[in-house]
């Protein structure tokens, strides 16, 4: 097993102090490589020389997602040459942005994902069942194959969906660990009752799971964990990250919230105001990498609303902890009154095993305000369903949105992304 790192075993005052002297060295590289940095520095008079604290930071603007497609190429501090590997992101809110890596980020890149691995138990032992892309200009997909080689754990790349290959590689190499979108470890758990697989004799002790929350804010399990543990008798593991951070915050072995690497993002938890919110409320959080060469980013708007826990973890780490995402700033929905994040949505939705399928509509209406349409595919649909689902919704969410029911070759195409790389399970239309 991976040896925790010693700066996340290290005091809060030492680990602050830590960050800070790499925030020098990240303000001095950005001040003679970043064209988009130079000009934010020179435009808002900011000497740099003066930033010597995190509390500091304060000083220096927000950088946006609308910067970096704007700006993409100011963004680069190295010149096209130095690029080895060309990535885009998900474009889930807005037009993709390229993000390029150098050879010296690629180490990084397996190093935050070796530690993350790590820090969900994998060791060098295990053999890991790879059940997203690698291709298609996904960061994520490469970041689990080199972290899974630095780790000297083993690697199985079968891609997206086709459950019978899953069970047929399951069966033939027996990986200890998948690597996952949780909703689809549902789809794995029908095929196998349908196919007389025990899934419980099949060797998987856990699943690294990404792209949708498996617990509420007080770390039990939601609907959908609650669905699968019953099922598979498994470790769940929630991870999160992005593209533009090249950073991963994963569950460990006490499955409170992703632990957050110090020494290669600083993150803040900002109100609308930009102000630092107090400890255990929501934010959005702001990012700052570390250690990246080809696009470092600071003081960047990740348009995520999260929860920090900063308890010192049974683990042994003493880092900053991120709960469940709450939701995406964008997507956040004014709805007769109440405010609303889709994933309160597809939470609630996960209590009826009839709807096999979904995906959120938002849209203003002809007087300008949010409207909510949720397209289901059900195995057998009836009015009494509808009823049922309506009025869940309604006792837990205090609202009662239009809902549709449609084939499930129809979902299916709404819910693939622009570059085919993940579902999609919201489409917002209020700025079309």
């Amino acid at each position: 097993m991976m040896e925790i790192p010693e700066i996340e075993k290290a005091t809060t005052a030492e680990i602050k102090h830590f960050q800070e002297e790499k925030l020098k060295v990240l303000l001095s590289y950005l001040n003679e490589n970043s064209k988009y940095y130079q000009n934010l520095f020179n435009t808002h008079k900011i000497n740099i020389a003066e930033i010597q604290t995190l509390e500091d930071l304060a000083r220096i603007p927000i950088s946006t997602k609308e910067h970096l497609q704007e700006f993409n190429d100011d963004f680069f501090c190295v010149p096209k040459n130095e690029i080895v590997d060309f990535v885009t992101t998900s474009g889930t809110l807005g037009e993709p942005v390229t993000v390029g890596l150098t050879d010296k980020d690629l180490d990084r890149l397996a190093y935050n994902e070796a530690i993350s691995f790590a820090c969900a138990g994998v060791g060098k032992d295990d053999i890991l069942q790879l059940t997203t892309t690698i291709d298609r200009r996904f960061m994520a997909g490469l970041a689990y194959f080199l972290g899974a080689r630095k780790l000297k754990a083993g690697i199985i790349r079968v891609g997206a969906g086709i459950p019978e290959l899953q069970w047929d590689t399951i069966k033939k190499f027996k990986p200890t660990y998948l690597i996952v979108v949780p909703s689809f470890l549902l789809k794995l758990v029908e095929y196998a009752a349908k196919n007389n697989i025990d899934i419980n004799a099949s060797g998987i002790k856990g699943a690294i799971c990404i792209g949708e929350a498996l617990r509420e804010q007080d770390f039990s399990l939601n609907t959908l964990g609650k669905k699968i543990k019953e099922a598979w008798d498994i470790e769940l593991y929630s991870t999160y990250a992005s593209t533009e951070m090249s950073t991963a915050f994963t569950e460990c072995s006490e499955q409170q919230g992703g632990h957050q690497h110090p020494e290669l993002i600083i993150s803040e938890i900002l109100d609308d105001a930009g102000n630092k919110v107090p400890d255990g409320q929501e934010g959005e959080l702001v990012i700052t990498t570390l250690g990246v060469e080809a696009m470092p980013l600071l003081r960047f708007r990740t348009g995520d609303i999260v929860i920090a826990h900063t308890a010192k973890c049974n683990c042994g780490r003493n880092t900053t902890r991120l709960g469940p995402l709450v939701g995406r700033k964008k997507q956040m929905i004014k709805y007769k009154g109440t405010t609303i994040y889709p994933p309160a949505m597809d939470n609630l939705l996960n209590d009826f095993s009839e709807v096999a399928s979904h995906v959120i509509e938002i849209y203003k209406n002809t007087i300008g305000t949010d409207e909510i349409l949720i397209k289901i595919a059900v195995k057998t649909p009836s009015e009494e369903l509808l009823v049922k689902i309506k009025d869940r919704f309604r006792s837990k969410l205090r609202v009662s949105p239009k809902i549709e029911v449609c084939d499930s070759k129809e979902i299916q195409k709404l819910s693939m992304g622009k570059l085919g790389r993940k579902p999609v399970g919201v489409i917002d239309k209020r700025n079309q």
